[in-house]
């Protein structure tokens, strides 16, 4: 009764934190957009400001609120009897549009600098947020290699699995961090009459917007970081192995049904150790946060 009240007592807890971060992060989009569409006169992909007002919008929509999803996607519960494949496929998909709207964003800035001849890479906010894009791109190729493939050696996913998982929190963390200090930059240059120092209504509501993508990040990492609220791997017996193919220690089992009574012992051991080890495994890749 007790571990079953704890149970409870952790379900309700991440449910609100759930939907706490889910509301906040969707209320940063809606921020972002009232910002660009009230204060920055909206968007277009003409060269003018208002392509590159595109970029806040889509970094906000796509790095920070879609990432931080897919981030938490294994955490879901009511995702658990759902197949492993399925979770990494729809962890990619969300990582995948994300990277789409950043490039896209990123070539907003591009071309609206080079339209009115300003400076590119000049700034600590350029030259981190493009260090993000790059190593947010090979976190995704990599993981797509390694861990939704079937070619990859299971002892390699398991190696690279803390490291993907750690990439991953620590590039969501930069990136929000990069959005901070291109929505301060961006008010420094824009606001000029009365300026940034004055507390301007747009200074205001922006530095709003900052506390939110602030809350949101805290958010997902509490979330994601939180052992008792990973996929339990009961749930997961099936684990990592070529798509069509058997789960590992299955084959040998497989081979060794003909034998005799006398080796049924040795099955059942090597059955369990394989069962083991495939379960301490999958503990490790249900983590994943490409």
């Amino acid at each position: 009764t007790v571990h079953g009240a704890r149970k409870m007592e952790d379900y309700g807890r991440f449910l609100a934190l759930l939907v706490s971060a889910l509301l906040v992060g969707f209320v940063s989009v809606i921020f972002s957009l009232v910002w660009v569409f009230h204060y920055r006169e909206g968007l277009s992909w003409d060269g003018g400001p208002r392509e590159f007002n595109w970029h806040p919008v889509l970094v906000i929509t796509g790095f920070v609120f879609i990432q931080g999803i897919a981030i938490i996607v294994y955490r879901l519960p009511w995702t658990w009897k759902c197949s492993k494949l399925l979770m990494k496929f729809i962890h990619a998909g969300l990582n995948t549009i994300a990277m789409i709207l950043g490039i896209v964003s990123m070539v907003a800035v591009f071309e609206y600098h080079n339209a009115r001849n300003i400076p590119n890479m000049y700034s600590l906010h350029s030259w981190i947020g493009l260090t993000a894009v790059v190593f947010y791109s090979l976190q995704l190729f990599l993981g797509f290699a390694v861990f939704l493939l079937p070619f990859a050696p299971v002892p390699l996913r398991a190696a690279l699995m803390p490291i993907h998982v750690y990439s991953g929190l620590t590039i969501f963390a930069t990136v929000i961090a990069t959005a901070l200090m291109g929505i301060t930059e961006k008010l420094i240059f824009s606001l000029k009459n009365p300026a940034y120092s004055a507390s301007p209504p747009e200074a205001t509501f922006v530095n709003c917007l900052g506390l939110l993508l602030v809350i949101f990040g805290a958010l997902i990492l509490w979330m994601a970081s939180r052992s008792h609220w990973k996929r339990p791997p009961e749930e997961n017996a099936k684990v990592l192995r070529p798509i069509g193919g058997t789960p590992e220690g299955a084959e040998a089992e497989s081979t060794m049904t003909d034998g005799s009574n006398a080796d049924k012992p040795d099955l059942r051991i090597n059955s369990e150790a394989a069962r083991k080890q495939n379960l301490k495994l999958d503990e490790a890749g249900q983590r994943s946060t490409m």
